[in-house]
């Protein structure tokens, strides 16, 4: 089971694998009440496996407890909140 944490000084959120290997990572940018998410990454070698949908929803989670909106400017990220009708409020409306 990979673990999922907030790394603040990187500005990023973590996904590591039952080893500790950093499997991939989702950037982000706060201001003010608006998170940016401009970024998301996973190692090729471990595609396909669902890791970055647990890292967004881990992420969108994080910033939604933190009473925040996001910014989904990740191709990602957006896709993944279209699809997912639950996280379509949390985006910021300008």
């Amino acid at each position: 089971m990979p673990t999922i944490r907030k790394n603040a000084s990187a500005s990023r959120y973590e996904i590591h694998l039952d080893d500790g290997t950093l499997a991939g990572f989702a950037d982000y940018r706060i201001s003010g009440s608006r998170v940016e998410l401009p970024h998301t990454v996973v190692e090729p070698q471990y595609s396909g496996q669902g890791l970055a949908a647990q890292l967004v929803e881990y992420a969108l989670a994080d910033i939604q407890a933190g009473g925040q909106c996001v910014m989904p400017t990740c191709s990602y990220v957006a896709a993944f909140i279209a699809r997912k009708s639950q996280w379509k409020a949390l985006v910021c409306q300008d």
